[in-house]
């Protein structure tokens, strides 16, 4: 088994967090390689339902308040993105790649382009909003 060991000796608190940082960025690419990165989203709505498509490179979410209005995420082509069977689980999104940044940047991308504007966020809850975190193959 190979490793990775880096050292800062007499090291400053600034100098140990960029050593420390470069560290995690190295640790989660070799788990992206190996185990991959899965993040589940969920829609909540309350009256109007959230309608989700992906064709191809494009995310289009639809009906976000009764709006007219058609949301669209263009998707990289490292990742994929799929809804889950409704008989399963219904009002669910899969985003699935091996850089977590990546997957991370667009489960935020989508959650940010459905915020309620302008009325009462305790009142009204609709949005995409990301559930789970998980690895793509699991440690057993």
């Amino acid at each position: 088994m190979k490793t990775i060991s880096a050292i800062r000796w007499f090291g400053y608190k600034t100098d140990v967090s960029c050593l420390n940082t470069a560290l995690a960025h190295i640790r989660n690419m070799i788990t992206g390689v190996t185990r991959g990165f899965r993040f589940k989203l969920r829609f909540a709505s309350a009256h109007f339902p959230i309608n989700v498509g992906v064709e191809g490179d494009v995310i289009e979410i639809r009906n976000f308040l009764g709006e007219k209005r058609v949301r669209k995420v263009p998707v990289p082509s490292d990742l994929k993105i799929y809804r889950t069977d409704p008989t399963v689980t219904k009002d669910e999104l899969v985003i699935e790649g091996n850089d977590l940044e990546e997957v991370s940047k667009k489960a935020a991308a989508i959650h940010n382009l459905c915020l309620v504007k302008n009325k009462d966020i305790r009142k009204f809850l609709d949005g995409i909003y990301v559930m789970t975190k998980t690895n793509i193959v699991n440690d057993e």
